[in-house]
């Protein structure tokens, strides 16, 4: 679906990422883990085509994204993908269901139709009663649901997010967590999320690590078995490997 090759970015002489490689696959979480630093939202932005690499390629379903003019890629990323981020990007003046809105308005949808949709991934997120507040009068958990049905508004392929519940609580955030394990499981959508949240990652279907501008391989999985020495202590003995 998402093939990344050969990623090299630098921001002056720091040099951020460093040859990335990887594929995501339809139908999967993966989570971005990894130190602060390490280049996991410069890499969510780059596939996401919010960021331009120095050198490489990101194919979407075969489609060559780099180089690809602006207009047209704005208009291909509004169709195609979804973002939700840390701090939910909501503009103020407008509605719940205005701000969900939006993308599909952009992308040419008529009002009644986009509004329509709106309210009902709002319904379907439990944001019913709220859809005509304004973003300061909800609260943290509620912003971040909104954030995700406007990601949703276009029926993307792909969401990416990007420390979607570093700023809530721990009631938000398992909130949050059931959210894209229903769109993953009811759906099928593919979510690729930074995420420092050991939680949130543990419901991924894949884990990439990262550090110092570059995915860390797989961890060696050993497993034991135990074995009678002849004074009868049992002894571990490694009986696979697995390099994932």
């Amino acid at each position: 679906m998402l093939e990344i090759k050969n990623i090299y970015k630098s921001f002056g002489n720091l040099q951020v990422l460093k040859d990335i490689s990887l594929t995501i696959e339809k139908g999967q979480i993966v989570a971005i883990v990894g130190p602060s630093g390490a280049g996991k939202t410069t890499l969510l932005q780059i596939a996401g085509t919010l960021e331009k690499p120095d050198s490489g390629s990101v194919l979407f379903n075969g489609t060559e994204l780099i180089g690809m003019k602006d207009k047209k890629l704005s208009a291909f990323r509004n169709c195609n993908m979804g973002f939700v981020f840390q701090f939910h990007q909501l503009l103020p003046e407008f509605t719940a269901q205005e701000n969900v809105a939006l993308p599909a308005l952009i992308a040419g949808s008529p009002k009644k139709k986009a509004m329509d949709k709106a309210a009902d991934l709002l319904t379907q997120l439990g944001l019913a009663e709220r859809m005509h507040h304004k973003p300061a009068a909800m609260s943290g958990g509620e912003r971040q649901r909104t954030a995700i049905a406007r990601a949703l508004i276009n029926d993307p392929e792909i969401i990416f997010a990007d420390e979607p519940t570093g700023s809530l609580d721990s009631a938000n955030r398992q909130e949050i967590q059931d959210i894209f394990v229903d769109l993953r499981d009811r759906l099928g959508q593919t979510v690729v999320m930074v995420t420092h949240d050991s939680s949130l990652a543990a419901i991924a279907d894949r884990v990439i690590e990262m550090a110092d501008g570059k995915v860390l391989p797989p961890a060696i999985e050993v497993e034991f078995e135990t074995v009678d020495a002849p004074d009868g202590e049992s002894l571990p003995v490694v009986d696979t490997l697995d390099a994932g």
